[in-house]
């Protein structure tokens, strides 16, 4: 399946491109080293309408296709991929899903606020008990008196320090297993919904990744998401969106390994001349712009089937486990031909490696994308 970049892609590409490198670039090293939340910067990019992509312009967003979606994630990535893990879970995980399953008011009163950077969403489906087996989480829904209570502990929630609004799958049919789940809508002011641990990470660390403890969490009825019981078709369909954008963090960071180490090992002289004239050296370097390049094709493969509205879960599977292990072994191979240098925070290579191992661990770590891929090859067969 050949994918061609159109014209408009490529606008979008240059737009994102001149933005993460004036505004996220000079900064990308001091929001890592402190940990801090680029507010400003994600103002101005909710400006450009990068905080509802995908969103139709109708409820304040920029319309762009998952193509579209996919180049400016990699852009972003290139520049600060902490950033772009704020944008893309806003985007995907959070704005695609009320789109696809919420109700018109739903739709109304979330998402131009999504889109305009005004709120900001995160997701809610890990917990200490429920990992890569997602269905089997515990935190309860229970309705009463016209409002849903949940109760429960949700981990490893990005955005989950800023975020305004939360999505959150909840058990609501204790005894249906998978089908017994739901989604809920659930706003940070809702009584009994609080932020617990903050945790200290190795990489993408501008992105808060927390606890959302839920105490008898009171939730309209309305802010039921989609229907009852439909948490987990919403939880799993939502990931081949998320997967895709994950991919496009991994391009971004890839890339960022190959430019860098290209401009570097051009510079970097031993025994008299550019260790860059050495045959190793080049053989590294093409066989990282050759990964760095498939991993980008397939990505461009699952966000183009899932624009045209065709099944891609398979492809999103491994658009996410190649690009994701393709930006770990060039971060690695980056600081090898650093060297000593790669191993310090005076260049970024540093930074990239610790980036990069999150893309092969979050939304379905590289050993569950091999599941998904073989038992869709086993269905086909």
């Amino acid at each position: 399946m050949a994918v061609q970049l159109s014209d408009e892609h490529r606008m979008i590409q240059a737009m994102v491109r001149e933005f993460a490198t004036r505004e996220l670039l000079p900064i990308a090293a001091d929001l890592d080293q402190h940990s801090r939340f680029p507010r400003e910067a994600v103002e101005r990019a909710a400006e450009l309408g990068l905080m509802g992509m995908t969103v139709p312009e109708d409820y304040g967003g920029a319309g762009m296709e998952p193509l579209a979606y996919v180049v400016a994630q990699e852009e972003l990535a290139r520049a600060c991929a902490g950033f772009q893990t704020i944008v893309t879970v806003n985007n995907s995980l959070v704005c695609e899903p009320i789109l696809r399953w919420g109700s018109e008011a739903q739709k109304q009163r979330y998402l131009p606020e999504l889109a305009s950077g005004r709120k900001l969403g995160c997701y809610c489906l890990t917990e200490p008990s429920s990992g890569s087996d997602a269905m089997s989480l515990r935190t309860t829904a229970v309705l009463r008196d016209g409002e849903w209570r949940l109760s429960g502990t949700k981990i490893f929630v990005t955005n989950g320090a800023e975020a305004d609004l939360c999505l959150v799958y909840a058990r609501s049919e204790p005894e249906a297993g998978a089908r017994g789940l739901s989604a809920f809508l659930v706003e940070k002011p809702f009584p009994g919904a609080s932020v617990g641990k903050i945790e200290k990470k190795l990489g993408i660390r501008c992105s808060s990744t927390t606890e959302i403890v839920l105490d008898d969490c009171r939730v309209p009825e309305g802010n039921l998401l989609g229907e009852r019981g439909q948490g987990g078709r919403i939880a799993l369909a939502t990931l081949d969106g998320g997967r895709i954008g994950i991919a496009a963090q991994a391009l971004g960071i890839a890339r960022a390994c190959l430019e860098e180490t290209a401009a570097y090992v051009q510079q970097r002289q031993q025994f008299g001349r550019p260790i860059g004239e050495f045959q190793a050296v080049r053989w590294a370097l093409a066989d990282m712009a050759t990964r760095l390049e498939a991993a980008r094709l397939l990505t461009y493969r699952a966000a183009a089937l899932r624009g045209q509205g065709l099944p891609c879960t398979g492809e999103a599977a491994m658009a996410k486990l190649f690009a994701s292990e393709t930006a770990m072994w060039a971060a690695h191979k980056a600081v090898q031909l650093f060297g000593g240098y790669g191993y310090t925070q005076d260049y970024p290579v540093e930074r990239y490696f610790r980036d990069a191992k999150i893309t092969e661990i979050y939304e379905g770590t590289s050993e569950i994308q091999r599941l998904v891929i073989s038992r869709h090859l086993l269905a086909r067969s």
